[in-house]
């Protein structure tokens, strides 16, 4: 029978367990902070950005916000995260994407100071990340990981395929699963013989966004699957990049949209503001 990864369950337990740290931080005079910087009003941002405010209540963070209108320029924004680089009471900073056309993300991304870069997207983690140095990781891959952990699958010795190449997911995806000691193959829209090479799969992780993509074809009998793609099918329902109904006989665990692995996002983002790089 195949095990449903519930998300939801495992990143409330990593909260409480946060909200256990902080309390002891609170103890011995540390406090933690993070600013979370808007641009617009993108709707999908907003409720990020409000989930976002609500686990740093929970968990005993402080968080400060900044919101800018759509037609701020992108100085406006750079002066905002150079003011907080230089303050000693903030502990993360998190520009919250997609921005507006006329503003450069790697430019607004590259001016977060690494030691404040909660979210792990700055080239000198993502450095630290590739040759096994401390830094920030990226928040999605770092959930999977603690996903697969905690219910008790072992990555250890698996063939791990991570399907799909970016640089928030795909790539970093590929590294922590190389530093638990699997054997990883990264595809992507150029790879050959995709369906071979994804049937070896023991662990395969999809994040391709296009939804449903990966039907029972591409799964061997007994992997377990991992759905990073959220999307809204047909009837306005959320769906992942998984064709959940066809996969899950096959697979011996399965992420669903949504609970699988989206909860996990915001919860290592706190995981890495309360921990910081001790």
């Amino acid at each position: 029978m195949c095990q449903i990864i519930d998300g939801k369950r495992i990143s409330q337990e990593i909260k409480d367990e946060l909200k256990e740290q902080m309390g002891k931080r609170r103890e011995r005079g540390e406090g933690r902070c993070l600013a979370v910087i808007q641009v617009g009003k993108d709707p999908a941002s907003t409720v990020y950005v409000n989930n976002k405010k609500k686990a740093c209540e929970y968990i005993g963070i402080k968080s400060l916000s900044y919101e800018l209108p759509e037609e701020a320029t992108e100085q406006e924004l750079l002066s905002i995260v150079e003011e907080l680089n230089g303050r000693d009471d903030v502990d993360g900073i998190l520009v919250q994407l997609p921005l507006p056309e006329h503003m450069n993300e790697d430019k607004v991304l590259l001016a977060i100071a690494p030691e404040k870069d909660v979210d792990g997207f700055h080239p000198i983690n993502v450095g630290n990340l590739s040759i096994g140095r401390p830094g920030y990781v990226s928040c999605t891959p770092a959930g999977i990981i603690q996903l697969l952990k905690r219910s008790g699958i072992e990555i250890e010795g698996k063939e791990c395929v991570v399907l799909g190449r970016s640089n928030i997911v795909g790539k970093p995806m590929a590294m922590l699963l190389l530093r638990e000691n699997g054997t990883v193959t990264v595809c992507h829209s150029r790879t050959r013989n995709l369906k071979e090479i994804t049937r070896r799969a023991d662990i395969l992780v999809v994040a391709v966004g296009k939804p449903r993509f990966v039907d029972a074809e591409y799964v061997k009998k007994g992997a377990i699957v991992v759905d990073v793609g959220i999307h809204r099918n047909e009837e306005g329902k959320l769906c992942g990049d998984v064709d959940f109904d066809s996969v899950a006989p096959l697979a011996s665990a399965i992420t669903p949209v949504p609970g699988g692995v989206g909860p996990m996002t915001i919860a290592m983002l706190m995981w890495n503001c309360v921990n910081g790089l001790d």
